[in-house]
């Protein structure tokens, strides 16, 4: 499988290359050539099976010659054995119509650990074979942070530094970064919000003053972190009666990324009837879909820490498949929002979007009384995050016999507060992580300047053996 660029001018690479790349050297995004289809006799014969052999057989098409299939198997399992769930993304029924996907179970109770248990591991396969050394550079607006380091702390060959928006998540996903004292761990929180972190670490992708180190992504940048979270849609439409039954998803999203995962999902040939794209009052995304309207305000800080972002990167991915798979047309339509911060799909762009996704945005109320519906009338606590892609799920306008699945991203112990605001309920931290409040912290300090974040990198960072 060949990996190209969304914006057409980086080298072509396969599956090993694209995932120590993580951000294409054009600026652009790393996707397969073209997209694996699966029959539905293919999908139908998925049904039942363990979700690590599920991983890889969804996986295997993307992967190609990288990685031989038995191998692939072997480090499914090893990344989702660790989970505290056996099923590793249990289905929950909520009435007749709605289902909550869990994707907390894993060691930092986030959705980002179903990708980035299996990243890690194949950063230490790839880097194994060479011998060469990595450094990791990430901007997290909460949970990719800690699964990321969790995944590759005390790991050969790697070193990772993440930067966080000083006082803009939770003190659970800060202390899930901040108490991993691993040598290889470097953790960083710099002044300003996400989108200025973020844009922080693609710029240093091309800065010639970092040029010693090797760098990557763990950042949904990067494709293999994706092409994990694809197999979850699997998943759950499976056991909801896939390929014969339609599907609807509802997606509480900021970078794009799970609900690309979802449309990838469908380019294989999974049948899904909708995918609901649910936001806060950090609206881009809504505003691009409902309206054609991209353009960046400024972030407001809300109860869902890790929608509050105003530039979806994974946006480009859709944009790209959508308009023709034309990369320098691409690459002139993002230029324009990244001068002016603000752009406006061609009609193909949304038409294409159309077909497939809706959105809805979630006002701070309407995220609590999701909250209190959910364990009112299920008996079900959730966090912030799935709550505004739960309100989504039952505004939706979609056919009644289509059940609906909502992706419950987070673990509601992440955001105790504000789950006690709207419950009366307060959740807590399961004992595996209980005593998170104990343990000591480390990071750095700096302010929101690219130049200082960037000295800082280069001065402790090891440069590439």
């Amino acid at each position: 499988m060949d990996y190209v660029s969304t914006r057409g001018s980086a080298p072509v690479l396969d599956f090993e290359g694209a995932t120590l790349a993580g951000l294409a050297n054009d600026g652009g995004l790393y996707l397969p050539r073209e997209w694996p289809r699966l029959s539905a006799s293919n999908i139908a014969a998925m049904r039942g099976l363990p979700y690590a052999e599920l991983a890889a057989r969804v996986m295997a098409p993307f992967v190609g010659e990288s990685i031989t299939p038995e191998r692939l198997q072997a480090l499914c399992e090893q990344a989702y054995g660790q989970f505290a769930h056996d099923a590793v993304t249990p289905l929950v029924q909520l009435d007749a119509r709605h289902w909550l996907l869990e994707l907390f179970h894993g060691p930092t109770l986030a959705f980002k650990d179903v990708a980035l248990q299996l990243l890690g591991l194949l950063f230490e396969e790839f880097l194994g074979r060479s011998g060469e050394s990595l450094t990791i550079i990430g901007a997290t607006s909460g949970d990719t942070g800690s699964a990321a380091i969790d995944a590759v702390a005390g790991r050969e060959g790697v070193e990772i530094f993440m930067l966080h928006p000083a006082g803009l998540v939770s003190d659970v996903q800060r202390r899930q970064m901040t108490t991993v004292l691993a040598p290889n761990v470097h953790n960083i929180a710099i002044g300003g919000d996400f989108d200025q972190a973020q844009a922080m670490v693609k710029r240093m992708f091309g800065d010639p003053a970092l040029g010693a180190l090797r760098l990557s992504a763990v950042n949904s940048i990067n494709w293999a972190r994706l092409m994990a979270q694809v197999v979850y849609y699997f998943a759950a439409a499976l056991q909801l009666g896939a390929p014969e039954r339609r599907v609807a998803f509802s997606v509480p999203t900021g970078n794009f990324g799970d609900v690309f995962a979802g449309y990838v999902a469908t380019r294989m040939g999974l049948p899904i009837e909708r995918l609901i794209v649910a936001t806060n009052v950090n609206d881009i995304l809504h505003r691009a879909l409902s309206a054609g309207d991209y353009s960046a305000g400024e972030v407001r800080p809300t109860a869902a820490p890790s929608m509050d972002i105003q530039v979806s990167s994974n946006f480009e991915r859709l944009l790209f498949d959508l308009g023709g798979r034309d990369g320098a047309a691409l690459a002139e339509q993002m230029g324009e929002f990244e001068r002016l911060r603000a752009m406006r799909l061609t009609n193909a762009q949304q038409k294409g979007a159309a077909a497939l996704f809706a959105s809805v945005r979630a006002e701070a109320d309407e995220m609590n009384e999701a909250m209190r519906w959910a364990c009112e009338h299920a008996g079900e606590i959730v966090d912030p995050h799935t709550a505004i892609g739960l309100h989504a799920a039952r505004a939706a306008d979609i056919d009644p016999a289509i059940p609906i699945v909502t992706l419950a991203t987070a673990h509601p112990a992440k955001f105790p507060e504000a789950v006690e605001r709207a419950t009366g309920h307060r959740p807590h931290l399961p004992s595996r992580v209980g005593d998170l409040f104990v343990r000591e912290e480390r990071f750095a300090e700096l302010p929101g300047d690219y130049d200082a974040v960037r000295d800082w990198i280069a001065e402790h960072a090891t440069p590439r053996a």
